[in-house]
């Protein structure tokens, strides 16, 4: 399946790119994005960070016509050390497209999909040594049960973490179907039976704690307004509720002032940063219709005004 990039007209026009910016792609994936803030650069750059190899060698390909972007294969937590090394401090607008790209998910052997059979594996960067399956296989039943709440909003988090404990105790949970199979051997039939796929809440947890999602994303989010140019934008797309509530803690303390109760005197003051969007914006009915994965999808935009 193509990767259909989501919201990508919208993303970039609210960036308000300036040909001689320095733009950052925190999520390159398949290179959607990047190529949209290319076309409005000129003598300006692009630093497009990705950790998963085959993400970076797809988007070179789709971008090979431009010689101002440069690759970064790194986790975006370290957007301010890796920026660094190349000699830059301040950005003019980040963009943020959070969430697994289609290709990851159609590459069987990676592990994303409850819909197919593969080693459970779930990293979006090879190198790193955790796994699902190390997971599934190695938690207590407390520690996935907190996992599958706490990420998946999964309601049966402790019988399906009894299941997973009770079948490893015979035999290794090695493959994604294996784990379906446990997954819906401890759900009630009137669950089993409502639309939406029974693991898909399970497979969401194990991914982000795999990857270190929500972590990752919380400090990169702060680094990026940190080295923003007054006037400069971070447009964030989200995916899950997780991620969306991150974004909007953080854009809103940013953009709020905080003032100790009963002043004597009142205090003008504007905050350092200022919300484009009031609310998050959605993507559109027909969008949404010619891309299923859309119909999550919310944007969030902020502005550093001093």
């Amino acid at each position: 399946m193509e990767h259909i990039t989501v919201l990508k007209k919208e993303a970039i026009d609210y960036l308000n790119i300036k040909p001689e910016g320095i733009y950052v792609d925190m999520t390159l994936g398949g290179g959607g994005h990047s190529e949209e803030i290319l076309k409005k650069l000129t003598t300006g750059h692009l630093y497009a960070f990705d950790k998963d190899d085959f993400a970076i060698s797809k988007a070179q390909a789709r971008l090979s016509n431009y010689n101002n972007i440069s690759y970064i294969r790194s986790d975006y937590r370290y957007i301010k050390s890796e920026l660094e090394k190349l000699g830059v401090s301040k950005v003019d607008g980040v963009l943020y497209d959070l969430g697994v790209s289609s290709f990851q998910f159609d590459d069987i052997q990676r592990g994303f999909s409850y819909r197919e059979d593969a080693i459970l594996d779930m990293r979006m960067d090879k190198r790193n040594e955790l796994t699902a399956k190390y997971i599934v296989n190695n938690y207590s039943k407390e520690e996935l049960a907190n996992i599958f709440f706490k990420y998946g909003d999964e309601k049966f988090s402790f019988k399906i973490a009894e299941k997973i404990i009770s079948y490893r105790q015979s035999k290794e949970i090695f493959s994604t179907l294996e784990l379906v199979d446990i997954i819906k051997s401890a759900l009630p039939q009137k669950v089993l039976n409502q639309k939406g796929h029974p693991a898909k809440k399970v497979f969401q947890a194990l991914r982000i704690e795999v990857n270190d999602e929500l972590k990752s994303f919380e400090y990169s989010i702060n680094d990026a307004l940190d080295i923003l140019n007054i006037g400069g934008r971070i447009a964030v797309i989200t995916f899950q509720s997780l991620e969306d509530k991150i974004c909007k803690s953080i854009f809103k303390d940013k953009s709020t002032i905080y003032y100790p109760p009963k002043l004597p005197i009142i205090i003008k003051e504007e905050p350092p940063y200022k919300l484009v969007l009031k609310q998050a914006l959605i993507p559109s009915d027909e969008e949404i219709q010619n891309n299923n994965r859309a119909h999550s999808a919310k944007l969030r935009v902020i502005e550093r005004e001093r």
